[in-house]
């Protein structure tokens, strides 16, 4: 069994229907349960347009809750762009195979630069993005990049193509310790549309692919939608569903969340579905209701005002100086970006304004010696 069999029970269009019926009396009922006691369908609640009317309640309550689970802390990462090959055709992403751009891969000595230059930002976490190209940026080229961040970083996280059980077996050995996958949306029918070719084109591997990363052991995995692709009522709802299966089936593993809105990128694609930063906040509490253990990030897409308010409510980890284009440090600053950003400060004025908060700065997820991959050079 994997999660592919309970999405199979669920109707896209009966959920949909379900949250939007929902009323001012189960979003109560949803605001007065004890920790670890919502349920899904109080979830649906939280997440329903009904549930505006209670934003200024909810965002109490998640940011307690996320208090008392993790402190007044916040993670900082920053992600390394290795490459922007690939092989699929997807009409939202500015890396499609379709569209015609410089290609780039890093080789050995471009990627030390780039990781020295993260280094330098006071980062000890680093998370690998590469295009899905499986022959030239597989598994092979993924554990030397893996082996050369190792001799100075604490945590290694990727964003790559999904692999089979065995692969991440390997690169967990080479020193990987968390994996973002996300299915973009958990409609079929709209996936279908929006991924025309290449490996990812596959609806039902992709969506196995944590259930691969839960029996392999990963330390730690991030599910997530593409909102914009979709209703993101509905997706949020079927992520919901997923992360309560898998912190079920797989309870030794962490798990994070992320909300990745459809930004501008090179192409013509414009979202479907629009969520609103008010919306935004109302689906980041809800998370933190449902799972006082889930970790939450917001990465540079946001704004940096709506980050500086919005990472109180519930957010656990946040990215910081992000380059989202291969070599985007220091080797090829010009390279195309897969999206833009919107918050372009530095770490170090990230970190300020958190501390004015009273917050403070983790700079890396875990340390090294957890992960038995002691750093070279700390």
């Amino acid at each position: 069994m994997s999660f592919v069999d309970v999405l199979n029970r669920l109707s896209w269009e009966e959920t949909k229907a379900s949250i939007l019926a929902k009323t001012a009396g189960d979003v109560e009922s949803a605001l007065s349960r004890p920790v670890g006691k919502l349920s899904l369908e109080d979830f649906k609640a939280l997440i329903a347009p009904v549930a505006q009317d209670y934003l200024e309640p909810l965002a109490a309550l998640s940011h307690a809750r996320t208090v008392e689970r993790f402190g007044y802390t916040q993670q900082m990462y920053a992600p390394i762009y290795l490459s922007n090959v690939c092989s699929n055709i997807c009409t939202y992403c500015g890396f499609s195979a379709n569209n015609r751009i410089p290609r780039k891969i890093l080789n050995e000595a471009e990627i030390l630069q780039e990781l020295q230059a993260v280094k330098a930002l006071g980062m000890d976490h680093v998370l690998f993005v590469t295009g899905e190209a499986n022959l030239r940026v597989g598994i092979p080229y993924l554990s030397k990049a893996f082996e050369l961040a190792r001799q100075t970083f604490s945590s290694i996280s990727m964003e790559v193509q999904p692999l089979d059980q065995a692969g991440y077996e390997t690169l967990m050995e080479a020193g990987l310790s968390s994996v973002l996958v996300y299915q973009e949306t958990y409609n079929r029918d709209s996936y279908a549309k929006y991924h025309l070719k290449g490996m990812k084109s596959n609806f039902d591997y992709r969506l196995e692919t944590p259930d691969r990363l839960g029996r392999a052991g990963m330390k730690k995995i991030g599910l997530g939608a593409l909102y914009g692709l979709d209703d993101w009522r509905t997706d949020s709802f079927m992520v919901a569903t997923h992360l309560c299966y898998m912190e079920q089936t797989y309870w030794k593993t962490r798990y994070s969340l992320s909300f990745p809105r459809i930004r501008p990128h090179e192409g013509e694609f414009q979202p479907v579905s629009v969520m609103t930063d008010k919306d935004l906040v109302q689906l980041i509490c809800a998370y933190r209701l449902l799972s006082s253990e889930v970790e939450l990030s917001m990465s540079t897409r946001e704004s940096p005002v709506f980050r500086d308010h919005v990472h109180k409510l519930g957010i656990t980890s946040l990215s910081a100086g992000s380059k989202t284009n291969p070599g985007g440090y220091v080797v090829d600053p010009q390279s195309l970006e897969q999206f833009e950003i919107s918050d372009e400060r530095s770490p170090a004025e990230v970190a300020t304004m958190l501390r004015a908060g009273g917050y403070e700065v983790v700079w890396k997820d875990w340390d090294s010696t957890y992960d038995g991959c002691a750093c070279v050079g700390v």
